[in-house]
Formats: structure tokens, sequence, C-alpha cells
């Protein structure tokens, strides 16, 4: 149930940033129910744009038709109990999301500069009335600048690597040790990238989690979001 709150908590915008594997998504969701947010998802953006990309048979690997391809795409996320719903030029495409081709498609149309400056445009007009909340590596930084609240989530990369391990269910395809080195490899490239790398703003606040339980690192997040509340 999303939490009380006057007015002006439901303008605000929460920027979370953080490496892979640091809890982004799961606070995310969880501060965008607790205060009444819309959690905007890129990555559901740029599956929605990946899936408009296969249907019309543009290449994935042709950037100059996938901005032209851009150009013409509307995407719009709403809240639902289950998640959000997304609309891809006015169509719902919620279910067809996780499809292995979109997944894989997505991972490679997000690689272009000029995608990403235009999904970067569609977030800012989503957000542009506040009442969001953000996560992904240039939120704070690039997206919302000015957003109220900026968090960078980060944690130990050996205890990020174990969590994802864990993750992967009771029979894992790759040791521990391969998962952490294939997140530091990660880890390397966000914060090296020239598109936007991966750096905490200079007003976040951090949040280490390496020694700290969900239910702990949840709290601080709803802790500094509603401090902002209480000063506005």
């Amino acid at each position: 149930m999303a939490e009380e709150l006057e007015h002006p908590a439901r303008k605000i915008i929460v920027a979370i940033d953080g490496p892979a594997g640091a809890g982004k998504s799961t606070i995310a969701r969880h501060l965008a129910e607790r205060f009444g947010l819309l959690n905007l998802e890129s990555g559901a953006m740029y599956r929605a744009f990946a899936l408009k990309a296969l249907r019309s048979g543009t290449p994935v690997s042709d950037a100059a038709a996938l901005e032209a391809l851009a150009e013409k795409t509307t995407i719009t996320l709403e809240p639902a109990e289950s998640g959000n719903r997304v609309f891809l030029d006015g169509e719902e495409v919620t279910a067809h999301l996780r499809d292995a081709a979109v997944t894989e498609a997505a991972s490679k149309v997000s690689v272009f500069p000029p995608i990403r400056a235009r999904m970067v445009k569609l977030q800012q007009q989503l957000g542009a009335r506040g009442g969001v909340v953000m996560e992904g590596r240039d939120i704070g930084t690039v997206v919302f600048p000015h957003a109220e609240v900026k968090i960078f989530l980060d944690a130990a990369p050996e205890v990020r690597g174990l969590r994802r391990y864990e993750q992967m269910g009771p029979a894992p395809v790759a040791a521990a040790e391969e998962v952490v080195r294939e997140l530091r490899a990660r880890d390397e490239r966000d914060r090296n990238r020239a598109d936007s790398p991966l750096k905490a703003a200079e007003d976040a606040v951090l949040i280490d989690s390496t020694n700290l339980t969900l239910e702990e690192v949840v709290n601080e997040a709803e802790r500094i979001v509603k401090k902002k509340i209480s000063i506005n």
C-alpha cells in the first residue's frame, strides 16, 4: 500500500544509480509502491523499442535506421499491481517484452548513442511532472540531474557477485568466481565508457549495502526519501 503523503511527495523524482548487482531494481520497485511513484524502467523501454525494430524489420545493427525509427516511436509506462504496463505507440506490449529475441535485440540497440539519447529524452518527458523513481547508471547525472532525491547504491564486487550467483537458481551454469569476474569486467566498462559513465552525482547519498540486509537497505532508502519530503 502506498504511503499516505502530502501532495509534494507525489511530485518528487528519485534517482537511483549504482553498479550491476547492487539491488537498484528491487529498491526502485519498493519505493515506487511505498510512495505512490511511477517506476520508470529503462530496460522495459529499450525492450519495447527493440520489439518495434523486430516487427518493422529494421536491422538492430543499423544505427541510422534505428535512429530514424526511434524518432517515430512513443513509449509510455503505466503502474499496475503486478508492475508497469508498457505501451508502444499506444499498444500494450507488456507480455511480449520478456521474449528471448526481444531481450537479445534490446542489448544490441542500446549500444548506439543516438538510441540512448532518444530513450533519455523519452524518460525525461515521462518524468517531467515528477512523481517518478528510476534506476540505472546515469540517472542522477544525465537523465534527471535535478532530481530531488539521488541515491547511489553500491556494494563490494564480491558481495554483488555472490548475490547474482545465488539468483541464478539451484543449478547455476557458472562458478561464483566466474560471476564475480564478469561483474568486475562490467564495472570497468560502465565506469570508463565515453558515453554516460557510471559515477555518483555530487549530491547523491551513498548506501553501501555490503554489510546490510535487504530490509536495512530498504529502510535506509525510505529514510532518505522521507527526509527530503519533510524538508519540502
